[in-house]
Order: structure tokens, then sequence, then C-alpha cells
């Protein structure tokens, strides 16, 4: 066969060989593509998307579409920051806690204004608090016990409640000391109510890190909720609170079998508290950080991220977190009511005998 003109390529099988092994190449390899730098949902594929913002890009449009419209466009030195980079800004530090990285992603745009994005987007989520963040009704309270009951055979469950610790830089002043916690941190202490579904159906924060859970559990609209409406469902709660008849606690010295069956099921169904709070702080890391904003910044922005997080509850299933955020065994074990320690026990004679 004649000479095609190609240097080192004697024929044209050869030729035909070496084509074949490029397209099997090709095939085998991701190809590249050209980005658009300045549009983020277009320079990440999915997965590196959710890596950095811990969110898919449908639910990213979700959440603008919720609440866009009230960002209006912040001034960067004389250009504008659409509402998107700015939800974008603010989701990339929720999930690392550092206006180094967030930055880093985002040149053109200077810390300080980074900051000022931050805080006017967690104002802006922060107010749609009770929209996503709601105590149920009755006929919801019903459904929840249905649902916890499917899980773990546990009766008349409304929700779990617990409390965790979320750090911060230590503010000084006279009254800066009552921040810091047990353990010698200085923290917020929050408080969350969490539905069968990992969502939060009630939320507090902004108590000193000082605070005892069940003061804050009996100074919140939700334990008014409990007082004042007959619901025939209750909470289930740690030692730390007392037990009610609107909530259950384990018993602290179980001598029954039928005792001992209880505490098995309050605690595979009460766990359920610890795995939500593990999937929030995990998927939101500045929660884990000690937080650099201004106190009151600071309650906002996790705030903003409960009801991202329960936004989120509505469009995927959350996996159990590898690690539960169990803050602590109480340190102090809150005396039983009277009436709460007789419901206890009808409970565990009609239930677990």
């Amino acid at each position: 066969m004649a000479d095609i003109g190609i240097e080192g390529i004697e024929n044209l099988a050869e030729w035909v060989a070496i084509g074949e092994e490029m397209d099997i190449l090709i095939r085998n390899h991701p190809q590249r593509y050209i980005r658009d730098v300045e549009n983020l949902m277009e320079l990440y594929r999915e997965d590196e998307f959710i890596k950095r913002y811990r969110f898919p890009k449908f639910l990213v449009r979700e959440i603008l579409q919720i609440f866009g419209d009230d960002l209006g466009r912040v001034n960067n030195r004389g250009l504008p920051v659409p509402p998107l980079i700015q939800l974008l800004i603010a989701l990339r530090y929720y999930a690392t806690g550092n206006f180094q990285l967030v930055t880093g992603d985002l040149r053109s745009i200077s810390q300080p204004t980074i900051s000022r994005i931050i805080k006017r987007v967690s104002t802006g989520i922060a107010r749609l608090m009770a929209r996503y963040v709601s105590f149920p009704s009755a006929e919801e309270a019903r459904k929840n016990a249905v649902q916890f009951y499917a899980k773990t055979r546990f009766p008349g469950v409304l929700g779990c409640i617990d409390g965790t610790h979320v750090p911060i830089i230590g503010p000084g002043g006279e009254y800066g000391e009552v921040l810091r916690n047990r353990k010698g941190v200085f923290s917020l202490n929050c408080q969350g109510i969490v539905g069968p579904k990992y969502n939060f159906i009630n939320f507090v924060t902004g108590w000193p890190g000082s605070t005892h859970d069940n003061r804050m559990f009996t100074s919140s609209a939700a334990y008014a909720s409990l007082v004042g409406r007959n619901y025939s469902e209750y909470l289930l709660g740690d030692s730390g609170y007392a037990c009610q008849p609107f909530l259950m606690t384990p018993v602290l010295n179980p001598v029954t079998a039928a005792e001992r069956r209880y505490n098995v099921a309050h605690i595979a169904t009460r766990n359920i508290v610890e795995r939500t709070f593990g999937i929030w702080k995990k998927r939101f890391h500045c929660l884990t950080n000690k937080i650099t904003l201004k106190l009151e910044t600071v309650t906002t922005m996790i705030t903003a991220t409960v009801v991202l997080l329960n936004i989120a509850a509505r469009y995927m299933e959350f996996n159990d977190p590898d690690q539960l955020f169990i803050d602590d065994v109480p340190e102090y074990r809150e005396p039983d009511n009277a009436l709460g320690a007789a419901a206890r026990r009808a409970l565990i004679a009609r239930h677990f005998n």
C-alpha cells in the first residue's frame, strides 16, 4: 500500500487501529467542557456543587424562588451582587464557617461585602421560621404518633426534645461569662423538638450556654402549647427534663422487666433528635466551629439553617449521620412531676407489661 505521508504510520490499517484506540480512550474518560466562571450553577458538576453548597441545584433554585425577591442586590463597590450569588455565598459560609474559603471562591467580592451578604440572607431566611417550623396541630400530632410507632413501637409520641450547644467566640463584657457552658466553652444553648422525618417542629435559640435545658423548655412557646391544649400525645426527653403528663422521661432506676422495656423503647425513639442534630451540624459545618459573627447575627444565622434543613426535609431523604451529636449526659436530673410520674406508670402498665 502506498505511503500516506504521515511519519511513523506505514499503512492505513495501522492508522485505523490507532483511531479505534483513541475512540476507546475518549469513551472511558469524562469529557472536558468549557465552564462559565461567572455562573456558579454551571461552573460545577452536580456532585461538586452539592459538596460545596450542601444542596442540589434544583433545591437552590427552589429556595431562591421562595425568598429571592426579598434580597435585592447588594452593592459591591458599584457592582451589584445578584440574589443567586448572595444565596450561594451564604450557603457556602454555612457549609464551612470560613470567610476565607468563601472569599477564595469569589475573588471579585470583598470579605466585608460577604459578611453583609451573610447577615442579609440569614435575616431573609430566618423570617420564614413560622412558615417552615411550626408546632403540630392535633391532627398532625396524631400523624406523628403513627409514624413514630411504626418505627419503634413506642405509642403516642408527638416529638422528641433535647438541647444542643453551638460554640461561639467569647463576647467579653460584664455578662460574657453567662455564655460559658459547664464544659468551659462559650456557646448558645439551642432547644430542638424533632418530628419523625428528621424535621424540626419547634426550635429555640439565643439562650446562654449556662442555661439548663429544662428552663429553656418551661419558658418556650411549645411548653405553653402543651400545657394549654389537650393533646393525647406527648414528647420524649432525657432525664434532664421533669417528667410531665405531656413529656415522658426514662425511668432512672428500672426494677421491673416492663420498666426496662420502656427504657429501651424510649431510647430507641428519642435518639432521632440526636440524629437530626447530627444531620443539621454535618450539613452546616459553621455550627461546629466557634462562630465569629456578632451575637445577634449568630442567632439569626442559626435560625436560618434550621429553616433550610426543614425545606430540605420536604424534598430529600436524609441518611443517618456517622456521628450522633449528643452534647452530654444531663448534669442535673430534674425531679419528676407527680402527675407526670403517674402518667408514665400508666403508660408502662398499658403498653410494656
